[in-house]
């Protein structure tokens, strides 16, 4: 009988184990400024177009030259493992070197910047649409850290247009997403099991909603207007800096200092969440290596220390303030934690980021771990974000989830 409870046990382990969604991975300190492009477009979530290159680069601080491996993974919707072989969505072989890489020139720190092209010599191609992961490893087989992106084929059109939030509560602070999804090209059977939906805002995959049911179904077409279940809180415009003149204070920067390298200390922030809203232009959170003087910006462009300062009132016991944004990847990390400073009155934290121009907000983080993004900034309906809509589909007897459709949206254009 205990062998019996035993075996029972394990089975169950190894289900969990298989079944369970992936979470990427975070870089270690020295690892930095990590970047996807797909065809023209740079982005920090790809969504690509099945045929299309994939490029992914980052930066190692500690000058040593280190080797890194790639391996790539095919994903269900819902981040499971897919029961695909590798040979199935592969073309050629992954686990190999990235021989791709430059060491800093002209800078105060020291770096080695690494670029992983697919296709290439030895990864001629994926074959799949869907969900990927790219994981990194070192020399020791130890996991660096990883990625997630997606491949689409263009064979539905996918409407997205945003509204505003239809709950008379909640008006003010968040925007709804409606979806319109058609085609000629497949025959929807049983739409409402065969057909899941992703809606991410701002590249953010912490907020997105997924697997939305068609509330309407007219022949070929899917209709998505639901009241609650689309909704997103609105947030505020990001604040934002630009150092590509590391020598000179620039847009958001108050002023440098140079010690073994460059610091840049920004203009205190404020509470905004009891202000008016007032339209800011930004990147939707988003970060772009720029410098000036310089041809190339991969190896030439110096690395800055940032220091953060926040004039926050008071803070309730248990909860954390934090830097948040696409700069790495929306993570919540020891480094983007800030601490009151007794001298000062605010709220600081400093770290290094590669000159361009930056994106960020500050979030409350609750004892549970959940994080609390307008409690500082605040969330207004007429805040301008970016909606990307993914729509997958698996046939019957299929065994992997294809990812059939992509459409994306602004709030410029919000309606009632």
């Amino acid at each position: 009988m205990k062998n019996k409870t035993l075996s029972l046990l394990f089975c169950l382990l190894l289900i969990t184990t298989v079944f369970s969604q992936v979470k990427e991975v975070n870089p270690p300190d020295f690892i930095k400024t990590i970047t996807f492009s797909g065809g023209t477009q740079q982005a920090q979530l790809p969504v690509i177009r099945l045929g299309s290159a994939l490029t992914l680069e980052f930066d190692a601080l500690n000058g040593d030259e280190e080797d890194f491996y790639y391996v790539i993974e095919h994903y269900n919707f819902d981040w499971t493992k897919s029961v695909l072989m590798k040979g199935e969505y592969l073309r050629g072989t992954d686990n190999q070197r990235i021989f791709n890489y430059e060491n800093s020139f002209n800078t105060f720190q020291l770096y080695s910047h690494y670029r992983l092209r697919i296709p290439n010599e030895q990864t001629r191609g994926l074959l799949k649409s869907g969900n990927y992961l790219v994981s990194i490893y070192d020399d020791y087989d130890e996991l660096v850290f990883s990625r997630k992106f997606m491949i689409y084929e263009d064979i539905v059109n996918v409407g997205v247009a945003v509204k505003r939030y239809r709950d008379v509560k909640y008006i003010n602070e968040m925007q709804s997403i409606d979806l319109r999804i058609a085609t000629n090209s497949i025959n929807f059977f049983n739409p409402m099991d065969n057909i899941k939906t992703m809606i991410i805002q701002n590249n953010n995959l912490n907020t997105a909603i997924t697997d939305l049911k068609p509330q309407y179904v007219l022949g070929n077409e899917l209709i998505y207007r639901y009241v609650k279940e689309s909704g997103f809180f609105g947030g505020n415009e990001f604040w934002f800096f630009e150092n590509k003149d590391i020598r000179a204070a620039n847009v958001g920067v108050q002023f440098i200092d140079l010690k073994d390298i460059y610091h840049n200390y920004l203009f205190t922030s404020f509470v905004r969440k009891d202000r008016p809203y007032t339209y800011n232009p930004d990147i939707n959170g988003n970060f772009l290596v720029n410098v000036i003087d310089r041809q190339n910006t991969d190896i030439e462009a110096d690395y800055a220390v940032i220091h953060f300062s926040l004039d926050f009132p008071n803070l309730e016991p248990g909860k954390k303030i934090h830097v948040y944004g696409n700069f790495n990847n929306y993570a919540i990390e020891d480094m983007t934690e800030l601490f009151y400073n007794q001298e000062s009155g605010l709220y600081e934290c400093n770290f290094r980021l590669k000159q361009g121009f930056y994106n960020y907000k500050y979030v409350v983080v609750n004892e549970d771990g959940s994080i609390d993004e307008g409690a500082i900034s605040g969330n207004f309906w007429q805040t301008e974000n970016n909606y990307k809509a993914l729509v997958y589909y698996r046939d019957v007897g299929a065994r992997f989830d294809r990812l059939i459709g992509f459409g994306e949206g602004s709030s410029v254009n919000i309606s009632n």
